[in-house]
């Protein structure tokens, strides 16, 4: 019984060790994203044209900045917004370091 304890625990650390390594690899890569530049409040629902306005409005009153992917509507916070201030409500191709639920825009291409 208690090999089989002691099996069983090496099996569970060697399993958080491996996803604890494929986060890893996930975090910190760069990528192009394409998709919508929108506001958090409005998130994956300003991702259109014609929702420029709104954005503007809502990042004024405080709300952050965020790029809605086209793959999956995934709702990306941008960590440093002055990339995309003059994009606010378009459609783009965003190059950047993409972790977590957070990308770092390096470049940016209007599509």
């Amino acid at each position: 019984m208690r090999k089989v304890s002691l099996v069983c625990a090496v099996f569970a650390m060697f399993s958080l060790m491996a996803v604890a390594a494929r986060s890893a690899d996930d975090m910190g890569k760069t990528q192009t994203v394409k998709g919508w530049v929108s506001d958090s409040m409005c998130g994956a629902k300003g991702a259109m044209a014609g929702h420029e306005a709104c954005a503007k409005k809502c990042l004024d009153k405080g709300a952050k900045m965020v790029v809605v992917t086209d793959k999956d509507k995934k709702v990306l916070t941008v960590d440093n917004p002055d990339a995309l201030q003059d994009h606010v409500g378009h459609h783009v191709a965003v190059k950047g370091t993409v972790s977590g639920d957070t990308i770092h825009v390096d470049s940016v291409k209007m599509l």
